[in-house]
């Protein structure tokens, strides 16, 4: 049975000085100040600045708390990313496949598993941002964290995910899905 990531590896496979450099200079255009963004996302200041610094790796929840406060996908982050950039969370391995831009929204399309015998809570997104997932083996809990939403192999979900949300594989089989987040354009 596929484990989780260990805890010594959780984060990006991109070069966290890559992640920093973006995290800092999207925070300074928008005249935030480190305080104020880890108070916002509820991280760590000493995290925030490890990541900034590239000295961190962060976790996938970290990453989408900073983003939902700077009101960018998680592929802003991701400033030339290398071929398929994976990211993990306590439960949650999500390998970037595509983004794709329209006149409305971002979409960012990702291959992810679900480790069993984990609940990741994922922090919510920005306004108006929804999920879409299509579960191709084992069987998925996910969506809002207080309204989970559950669908076996060949099931879909969606969700509006400004809220704080769930990812849980049921039973002891690991999840594979696909994931498709959609950021609509302020």
């Amino acid at each position: 049975m596929p484990q989780p990531p260990p805890a010594s590896r959780p984060g990006l496979d991109v070069e966290p000085a890559v992640v920093g450099r973006r995290v800092r200079a999207l925070r300074e255009e928008r005249g935030i100040s480190l305080s104020t963004l880890a108070r916002l996302a509820s991280v760590g200041k000493a995290t925030l600045s490890g990541l900034e610094n590239g000295t961190r790796n962060p976790t996938l929840e970290t990453l989408w708390a900073v983003t939902a406060q700077l009101g960018v996908p998680l592929t802003a982050l991701l400033a030339e990313p290398a071929a398929e950039p994976t990211v993990h969370g306590r439960a949650v391995t999500a390998t970037l496949l595509e983004v794709f831009d329209d006149t409305d929204a971002t979409y960012e399309l990702y291959r992810m598993r679900v480790a069993p015998g984990i609940v990741q809570i994922s922090p919510a997104h920005q306004p108006g941002v929804t999920e879409h997932v299509t579960v191709f083996a084992g069987v998925l809990r996910a969506g809002p964290a207080d309204a989970p939403l559950t669908a076996p192999a060949g099931g879909h979900l969606r969700w509006v995910s400004d809220v704080p949300h769930s990812y849980a594989a049921v039973g002891d089989d690991e999840v594979a899905a696909s994931l498709l987040l959609r950021y609509p354009r302020r």
